[in-house]
């Protein structure tokens, strides 16, 4: 009797406190406020007295401000330099010696089209339309920024811990070619006829290795004959017959891809990154390697063809038998060989785990410099929007993050971001949590 009593109110306890969360989950959504982006409307900022790191040949100053105007960082000059080019009006920050950085990659993700991994109505990553081996169509076209959700509440989660874009990366359904993605930026931009992928980061996502050979008649080999096929028929010049892989519309969209088009190949085991660098030569694709646990293994080719990384640094384990070599130190391994290198955990709901990464990738022989690169410059690099982010300088978008200590440690924290120059306000759904239940608990 005791204990039916105490499973009804175990199940009366969790059926409140769920009820209290969805409430908060609607109060949150209905509030655009705390959703924007946008915490002071002012577009004119200089933040004075910091230690910056530009991430650029500039290295770090140790006592700069920097100036920021409509958007965009117009000044990075000796503290008190920048006193003249104040425009009227704006806001001053005092950094009083805090570190300041861009604002941080939060890798490749699934935040904005993926909210409750359990509850298929809102994970909108990845198609599958169940189709057999031998009937397989693949969709290449299939466009998984088109769902990108500006106001998901894992949004403001990331940006309060300094991370102010990702790289949406459509997941593999029932083929090896997953689709296409882009980066968008934790701006909260919800206006009609905007698009929220960044000019020149679109991609186009390929998983290979083990994973995926029930998707090729069980040989990871039959995936290249499979690839050759797709662009076989995106080339060719008359009709594709009724057995064909691709639509017309796939057609057309692999064919961008293959005139210098940057792809991006999911793959760890050393031999099927040399496979990959292979393909992509002969097809004049521009690849980038997602995974790349035993990348060191092969760190030489991937400098000598120019082919960037995209890795988690704390992949150490031989999870499968394609990451048998994988070691802590392959970060630094890669970027001695000068091969360039970004982090992503591969999370969603903790993709500001990645900070952790880097820090964790300095342990074990990163550069520290280097660390903070993998994490802001470099991933802009990679997906087409170095001229505009991941760096403090001039004419760069001011993605800028204040910190209250070390950026790459995991006690450090946030104390201001701002996203194309707008500072945001430092809440979440989960602080407004944390808070409600705190008073609670005072008042109790």
């Amino acid at each position: 009797m005791n204990a039916m009593k105490a499973q009804k109110i175990s199940f009366l306890t969790v059926v409140a406190v769920a009820g209290a969360i969805s409430a908060t989950s609607v109060a949150w959504a209905q509030n655009s406020d705390r959703n924007s982006a946008t915490a002071d409307a002012s577009s004119d900022v200089l933040i004075r007295g910091a230690k910056v790191y530009t991430v650029s040949g500039r290295g770090t100053l140790d006592n700069a401000d920097v100036l920021v105007h409509s958007g965009k960082i117009t000044a990075v000059v000796e503290s008190g330099a920048a006193g003249r080019q104040v425009p009227t009006g704006a806001k001053v920050v005092e950094a009083k010696g805090r570190p300041l950085t861009p604002g941080v990659f939060a890798g490749l993700t699934h935040i904005g089209i993926e909210e409750i991994s359990a509850e298929s109505s809102t994970v909108d990553a990845s198609i599958d339309f169940k189709s057999p081996t031998w009937d397989q169509k693949w969709r290449p076209e299939f466009d998984v920024t088109l769902a990108y959700n500006a106001r998901s509440t894992l949004v403001p989660v990331m940006r309060i811990e300094g991370l102010t874009w990702t790289v949406l990366a459509p997941g593999a359904g029932d083929s090896i070619i997953a689709g296409q993605g882009g980066a968008v930026a934790f701006d909260g931009m919800l206006e009609p006829g905007f698009r929220a992928v960044l000019d020149g980061s679109r991609s186009l996502f390929v998983k290979l290795g083990s994973e995926t050979e029930k998707f090729t008649g069980g040989s990871r080999a039959a995936a290249y004959m499979l690839l050759d096929q797709a662009i076989g028929e995106t080339r060719a010049s008359g009709l594709v017959g009724q057995d064909a892989l691709l639509h017309a519309a796939g057609r057309t969209a692999l064919g961008r891809y293959l005139s210098g088009g940057r792809v991006v190949f999911e793959v760890e085991r050393a031999t099927d990154i040399l496979d990959v660098l292979a393909f992509s030569e002969r097809n004049h694709i521009k690849p980038v390697i997602s995974g790349g646990s035993e990348g060191w293994l092969v760190a030489k080719e991937l400098a000598r063809a120019k082919v960037p990384v995209v890795l988690n640094a704390l992949q150490d384990l031989p999870s499968d038998f394609d990451r048998l070599s994988s070691r802590l130190d392959n970060a630094a391994r890669l970027q001695r060989a000068g091969v360039l290198i970004a982090f992503s955990s591969g999370e969603n709901h903790k993709a500001y785990a990645v900070r952790q990464l880097a820090g964790n990738a300095v342990a074990h022989g990163l550069p520290w410099d280097a660390a903070l690169a993998a994490i802001t410059a470099n991933p802009a690099e990679i997906f087409g929007l170095g001229a505009a982010r991941g760096r403090i300088e001039k004419g760069q978008a001011a993605d800028l993050v204040l910190w209250d200590g070390d950026p790459l440690e995991v006690t450090s924290a946030a104390d201001q971001v701002w996203i194309d120059g707008r500072a945001i306000e430092m809440r979440s759904r989960q602080t407004e949590l944390r808070d409600r239940y705190l008073r609670h608990a005072k008042v109790h």
